[in-house]
């Protein structure tokens, strides 16, 4: 007899958990190779294959960096670095605001509105300030990160094992939330409670492989919200921190400077990475009104699971 998703996710989050026990103690810490490699040279193919994997993972629940430094390297590619992920990062941020302009033109009137009449009761305001509070925990906790540990980038926590064990972590909180999560809400009864509880669940977001989508997607669905608000709110709710993000980014990344990487490859990227991104937007807000998140929830399992095992064979290094 075939079993259901929700029966399928608990018998293998058993044997996972299992697994993870065993391992993580023995590699999961383990320091990367630190031999620093050089940026490689990227084409205009690459980069609007780059783009690509931007723009889908950076909004649906899967994690963009997990996938910016696996992929390029099972290519056989390389890992394109820091400063040039950075870069194309702007078409994200270009491509969220763009969908969501006319949402954010109505919150700031309402919230000035509100502020006007002293109606700090109207839903503008409540989302508006849910944003801005829910923002909070990550920025705190970012600079907090960029202050104490200056070099994080090239620390163990961005380690392959690190990306693995946080994805498939994080697919059993969301399939948790999925189990348990009452989804009877909108945004409508939205409180400031849960904007807090969901921006600090998006400070995990800080970890490499935990995706800011999808901690921000499963705490909403812990507080009741229902699959498509919880999603538009987690998109508004990234709003802030992927454009301060992005930005400081890309000031490390002039600092840096882009290696052997043209401007063509560079603008491909944006590009692409601007087109696919508002793609994921739209198709995931649509998905989630008559599916559940499930898909991901398995997605993440097998993502996390394909790269212990080819670390564990010695397919790739845990870098």
């Amino acid at each position: 007899m075939a079993l259901s998703l929700p029966r399928w996710f608990k018998l293998a989050s058993t044997g996972i958990a299992a697994f993870a026990v065993a391992t993580l103690p023995s590699k999961v810490f383990s320091q990367p190779n630190p031999e620093i490699v050089a940026v490689p040279q990227i084409n205009i193919f690459q980069g609007i294959v780059l783009g690509m994997v931007q723009g889908l993972t950076e909004f649906l629940p899967i994690s963009s960096t997990a996938h910016l430094k696996v992929v390029p390297v099972v290519l056989g590619w390389g890992d394109p670095g820091v400063a040039y992920t950075a870069v194309i990062q702007l078409g994200s941020i270009g491509a969220v605001l763009w969908y969501f302009w006319s949402d954010l033109k109505q919150i700031t009137t309402g919230i000035a509105k509100a502020i006007a009449t002293r109606n700090y009761s109207s839903y503008d305001f409540r989302l508006g300030l849910g944003i801005i509070l829910g923002s909070i925990p990550i920025i705190f906790f970012g600079l907090l990160i960029k202050f104490l540990i200056p070099d994080f980038d090239n620390s163990p926590m961005r380690s392959l094992q690190v990306i693995a064990f946080t994805s498939i972590g994080l697919s059993l909180l969301l399939g948790l939330a999925e189990q348990v999560g009452k989804r009877k809400r909108d945004l409508d009864s939205l409180k400031l409670q849960d904007s807090i509880v969901v921006g600090l669940a998006q400070a995990l977001a800080l970890i490499p492989g935990v995706s800011r989508s999808g901690s921000t997607l499963t705490a909403a669905l812990f507080t009741g919200l229902d699959r498509a608000p919880a999603a538009r709110f987690s998109f508004l709710l990234g709003i802030p921190a992927i454009t301060l993000a992005g930005l400081v980014e890309l000031k490390g990344a002039i600092e840096i400077g882009l290696g052997n990487t043209g401007v063509l490859p560079l603008i491909a990227g944006i590009i692409s990475a601007a087109v696919f991104s508002y793609a994921a937007i739209a198709w995931l807000l649509r998905f989630l009104q008559t599916h559940n998140t499930w898909v991901f929830v398995v997605y993440r399992l097998a993502f996390g699971i394909a790269i212990l095992t080819a670390i564990s064979t010695g397919l790739l290094q845990n870098t």
